[in-house]
């Protein structure tokens, strides 16, 4: 089950996408993780497909990992007492705690830290920005807006605060219990919906404490203005398009995705791209073109992985969209200019150890065109600071962790192979070698590059680089 890209997928799965033997056929499609979105999935169900996956993973032997998103706060408006109603451009429209239904004028807001940190001149968004207010006036419990974009409004839709800083966590009650159900089953990363700040991050790592890996999902200009601080807790990032563009202007968000990916991968973290990425193939079993380019736009970009949502999880062509993502990469990343792009974007080293160790591998290997750079790792840091040099050799990483090896599945390049720790670095260099012709990674006579910490087994302590021959006795140079 080698992988002909580097770029990783990710795909969500729904009713669509539930049962054994279609997520045994997007795995061979090319799915590397599974989303499973907790906004629709009860706990129960949750947990059938963490035992389905775990059951395929174990069948093909590939480490497979699995991202639990959890919903976050859901703001939305109350009900109208005569059903739907129609907001005009500059009329008054009044958010109140009265908790009676609304009408043309008023309605119900069951979120009294919004009407509390609600400062004139604030923006909100209904219906995901399809009907625009502006906060002219807040009295105690009372905000009067103005009608800037009207249109219809009906129960329950959906309340977005570009301008507002809430004072509220990004994790719900209903996100805790879900965490904890998540984090019981042996889940590999979570999604955080909404963060604004970076101790949204740390509110949800102390919750999880250290059994399964965070990812930020960047949705808000709250966090736009605190990307530094939430990457620097973080141990991910997902670009979540949609309520990003949503809350800020659209025609910004293919900056902020640059933005993004680079501070990641300078970070040694990997990014995800997502949202609405070959949305038409929810009933179509070709994509346009012009979710091709957008793909393949997040593919140059050297992201670690992109994303399916509705496609894979309620579309009629799941299996297509993953082997058409599949493809798109495949193709990109056989292209010259990828490599240009890429290696343009390499961020220099950091003074660490284990950074420069990386950035030498790496280097030895493409000067002296060795066949792979094999990494022990017991962490996985070594292989995320070798993935973020983005080499042209193929990377492997060897690990004695089950948990290292699916996180590492996130990330860009990353071949893993779950396996005994080395006794010794004899035992380490022969073994690396095996793994690597077994894989189809190197031939005999070819030569790979090994890189490990020593001691053995020390998370963290990237320190040595070995050249090895690949042959029946995997002699050492």
């Amino acid at each position: 089950m080698r992988r002909l890209r580097r770029i990783k997928i990710l795909a969500t799965l729904g009713p669509a996408s539930s049962d054994s033997a279609m997520i045994r056929k997007l795995f061979e499609a090319g799915a590397d993780v599974f989303r499973i979105n907790m906004s629709h999935t009860p706990h129960d169900k949750m947990r059938e497909l963490v035992k389905t996956i775990r059951n395929v993973e174990s069948s093909y032997g590939r480490p497979i990992g699995i991202l639990v998103d959890l919903q976050g706060p859901k703001l939305r408006l109350g009900s109208f007492a005569n059903g739907p109603i129609q907001l005009n451009n500059g009329s008054n429209f009044v958010l109140d705690s009265i908790k009676e239904p609304g009408d043309e004028t008023r309605v119900y807001l069951p979120h009294p830290e919004i009407l509390a940190a609600l400062k004139v001149g604030d923006a909100l968004l209904l219906d995901d920005g399809k009907v625009r207010l502006i906060c002219e006036e807040t009295v105690g419990d009372r905000a009067v807006t103005r009608v800037v974009i009207g249109g219809k409004m009906s129960d329950r839709k959906g309340v977005s605060l570009p301008d507002t800083d809430l004072p509220m966590s990004a994790v719900t009650n209903k996100d805790r219990a879900d965490l904890e159900a998540a984090c019981e089953t042996g889940i590999d990363w979570v999604a955080l919906s909404f963060v604004q700040r970076a101790e949204d991050v740390v509110e949800a790592k102390r919750m999880i404490r250290g059994r399964a890996a965070v990812m930020a999902k960047i949705e808000k200009p709250q966090a736009i203005d605190r990307l530094q601080d939430i990457l620097d807790v973080s141990d991910a990032l997902m670009v979540a398009r949609g309520d990003l563009g949503v809350e800020m202007p659209l025609e910004r968000v293919p900056s902020l995705q640059k933005q993004m990916t680079r501070m990641a991968r300078r970070a040694g973290k990997p990014v995800v791209v997502a949202t609405q990425m070959l949305e038409s193939m929810i009933s179509s079993p070709v994509p346009t073109r012009a979710e091709v380019s957008d793909v393949a736009t997040a593919v140059y970009e050297g992201a670690d992985a992109i994303m399916l949502s509705a496609e894979s999880a309620a579309g009629k062509y799941p299996v297509e969209a993953v082997s058409t993502m599949n493809r798109i990469g495949e193709e990109v990343e056989r292209d010259v200019t990828y490599r240009t792009v890429v290696t343009a974007q390499r961020p220099d080293p950091e003074a660490t150890a284990g950074d420069a160790i990386a950035g030498a591998a790496r280097q030895i290997a493409e000067t002296l065109d060795l066949s792979a750079i094999i990494c022990w790792t017991s962490s996985g840091s070594t292989a995320l600071r070798v993935a973020r040099e983005r080499p042209k050799v193929p990377v492997v990483a060897i690990t004695p962790s089950i948990s290292t090896g699916r996180k590492l599945s996130a990330v860009w390049g990353v071949h893993c192979v779950v396996a005994e720790d080395a006794k010794d670095q004899d035992d380490m260099v022969e073994r690396a070698g095996r793994i690597a012709f077994r894989d189809g990674f190197a031939k005999s006579g070819q030569r790979v590059i090994i890189v490990a910490g020593v001691p053995l087994g020390t998370p963290g302590a990237t320190n040595m680089v070995r050249i090895a021959y690949v042959g029946p006795s995997d002699a050492d140079v």
